[in-house]
Formats: structure tokens, sequence, C-alpha cells
């Protein structure tokens, strides 16, 4: 099983920017001495709600040099609001910063605000999506690309950066609603399990992602990974103590962000925390956060883990908490897993 650390860059208008640089470039450093194989951050603009974000380009080619031989990725880029252009460029560059260890996780998004802000009209949402990804994989592959698009005009260009990587980084595909899931299946390398549902969705999801590959006569990939939240203290009181107040307000912010329009009908996000946190994060000790984890790799094929211990508001002390317990009790464990192959899970 492989591990990794989904970075938190969201803080409060009040709190200082330079020092929530300086935690992450902390939290970075503590993953890559104690042997966590990957890291990310994610994408969105304009997010209101007392909320400042970094922008994850300029952030991700500041925390490379700290990360060691670990990987670096998205979670997740916001495809449809950019041009591919930009998209095949800026990326190549990132994999080439990284020496040939980046992942590309793109989503479509759902936020109005955001798809207003660029000019992206809802009825052109998922072709932009599909059509931008399909140049960004052939200015990547060097061969000469025409298209025409409302944002991007190509007459036989051929792109002369490339990432170092051969076809192209891994293409990690986050979804949401089945749809999304399905697009996934027929777009991407891979399905990256979104950390909003709950396990019986995710279970569901992922019978509609292996149909969906059998219907279009895709290979079931041999590597998936899966964005979690996760909180490790000396048991689950105490650790539900630590993180409830700082998670229900990441999902209180979801709400207003809209967050919950774009989950399935029969997965609601719009509850008491005491009701959200059942079957969707993994909170408590150690070894009952490996017991609420093994169903992943179990009866979804999960094999790799992007954990999020670090929330909007949260003193770094408290995030260094758990992440030291995830480092020196949970990953141990995690090392001995083999997940079960999703072909073996596809048959039955």
């Amino acid at each position: 099983m492989k591990v990794g650390l989904s970075l938190n860059r969201q803080q409060h208008v009040t709190a200082d920017p330079i020092s929530g640089v300086d935690d992450l470039v902390m939290m970075v450093r503590h993953a890559r001495d104690k042997g966590w194989d990957s890291f990310c951050t994610g994408m969105h603009y304009l997010g209101g709600c007392d909320i400042v974000q970094m922008e994850p380009i300029p952030l991700l080619a500041r925390l490379i040099p700290e990360a060691g031989e670990m990987a670096v990725g998205t979670a997740v880029l916001l495809l449809n609001l950019h041009n591919p252009v930009w998209v095949a460029e800026t990326f190549a560059t990132l994999d080439i910063l990284a020496r040939g260890n980046f992942f590309l996780g793109i989503g479509l998004g759902y936020r109005d605000v955001e798809f207003d802000a660029f000019g992206v009209p809802k009825g052109q949402r998922v072709r932009r999506f599909e059509q931008h990804l399909d140049v960004v994989k052939r200015l990547w592959s060097g061969e000469a690309v025409t298209f025409h698009n409302e944002v991007c005009t190509l007459d036989n260009v051929t792109a002369n950066l490339r990432p170092v990587q051969k076809p192209h980084p891994p293409i990690w595909v986050a979804a949401n609603a089945d749809n999304a899931v399905r697009r996934a299946a027929r777009i991407g390398d891979n399905w990256f399990i979104n950390p909003h549902g709950t396990f019986q969705t995710n279970r569901r999801q992922m019978g509609l992602y292996i149909e969906e590959r059998s219907k279009t006569g895709l290979p079931l990939p041999t590597e998936i990974p899966c964005r979690k939240d996760i909180f490790c203290a000396k048991d689950r009181r105490t650790a539900l103590a630590m993180v409830a107040p700082y998670l229900a307000e990441r999902y209180r912010i979801y709400l207003r962000w809209g967050q919950d329009k774009a989950m399935p009908a029969d997965d609601r996000i719009d509850l008491p925390f005491e009701e959200l946190q059942k079957d969707r994060f993994a909170i408590g000790s150690p070894e009952e956060c490996f017991e609420q984890l093994r169903p992943y790799w179990e009866q979804l094929g999960v094999t790799q883990f992007m954990f999020r211990t670090h929330f909007i508001g949260m003193p770094l002390s408290v995030a260094l908490h758990s992440l030291r317990m995830i480092s020196e009790e949970l990953l141990p464990a995690l090392r001995q897993v083999k997940a079960r192959p999703l072909a073996e899970i596809a048959a039955g």
C-alpha cells in the first residue's frame, strides 16, 4: 500500500499566509523523512466564506524541492477552466521539476462562481473537460495538433515542451456523481476515489466504473488511488474531540460551495457531524483507522491512500499529532497490505 499526503492550503483570511506556507513545508518534510510516497494539493478559486487559498501551481513548485523521492500531484486540477496549451506546458514543467515523478489529478468542478469567472458556460463544461484532456494528451505525445474551440485555436501545432514520463504522467480522474464516475472510466488512467462519499457509495460506484471500462473495451487499472480524511489519536473519543470542529467546518464550507449538489442523490452531506462522519472518515486510534480503511483495499482494490489530516483553522500542532501517529503506527501496518486486484473484484 502506498500512502500520500493531501495538503490543506486553505486558511481563514485573518491567518498569516507566510506561516501557512511554513506549515506545509514542515508537513512535507515530515512525510519525506518518514517514507511517505507522495503529496498533492488541490485547486479552487474565489473561495469566499472567510477563506483564502493559495494558487497550487507555484505552491507545488515551492514544495517539490522538499519532496525527496516522493511523487507530487494535483488533487485536483479544474481542467475545463484552463486553456489546454497552458495545461500541457505547465504540467510538463512540473513533471520535469519533479524528475518524472508527477501525477495529474483532474476534475470537472461544480462551483458556478469559478465557471463564471473563467467564462465557461454551463452547457460547455463537460465538453471542454473532455476536449481539453484530449488536446493535452496529444500535445504531450508530440503529434501535430489541429483543434478549435471557444478558447483555443491550433493549426498543425506541435509542442516541444513535454513531460519526462512517457506517454504522459498518470492521469487520475476525480468524480463524485455517477455519470462522472462513468466518464472517469472512459477517459482516465483510473478513478481517483473522492473523500466525500461514504464507503457504501464508493462501492456502488466502483461497480459502475468496472462496468463502463468493460463497455469501452479498456483494461481495469492496477492502481486505484483514494483521497481520505483521517485523524489519529490515542482512541476514537480523543480523535473525534480533536478533529470534529475543523472537519465539520470543512464540510460547512462544502455546503456553501454547493458540493452537496454534485453528490449522488443517495449520499447526503448536509447532515449533523455525528451522522456525517459515519462510514465516511477514518477517525480513531491507528488500529481503529486501519480497520476503517480495510474495506477500501479488500472491496475496492485501493492501492494508494492520499490522507488529509490537516483542516482549515486547525493549529499545526494538532495536525502534527495525527500525522506523527499515522507515520509511526498506521503507516507500518499499511505497508504490509496488498490490495485485492480490481480484476478479481470484478470477477466476483
